[in-house]
């Protein structure tokens, strides 16, 4: 995953490793394969918030920040400005994240 995101976040092109973690789209608890298009290389951070659905990537590869950040914990003040930001993906373009792993994402993680 590492490399095939050229040792950078997908979100804010952060390349220190040590922040850096592969994030299963669709979690490995839930029958998710350990496969590049199923994962997305993140700080740390936007891992957890991905993980815990406040953070989700649409099928067109943008950043999606939700609401439910503000009013769960009345913060996120650094996340609301990537809303919208799209992506950086791999240079292999077959390794980028499957739509239908970014629509489970949406559909069964993400706070809308």
């Amino acid at each position: 995953m590492t490399e095939a995101y050229s040792r950078a976040c997908a979100v804010t092109g952060e390349h220190s490793l040590p922040v850096l973690e592969a994030a299963h789209i669709r979690s490995y608890a839930a029958e998710g394969p350990h496969e590049i298009a199923n994962g997305l290389l993140l700080r740390s951070d936007l891992h957890r918030l991905f993980d815990k659905g406040y953070v989700t990537v649409s099928e067109d590869l943008c950043l999606e920040v939700s609401v439910r950040l503000r009013e769960d914990y009345s913060n996120g003040k650094s996340y609301y400005p990537l809303h919208g930001q799209h992506i950086a993906l791999p240079l292999d373009t077959r390794l980028a994240p499957s739509a239908e792993f970014l629509r489970w994402h949406q559909d069964n993680v993400y706070l809308a």
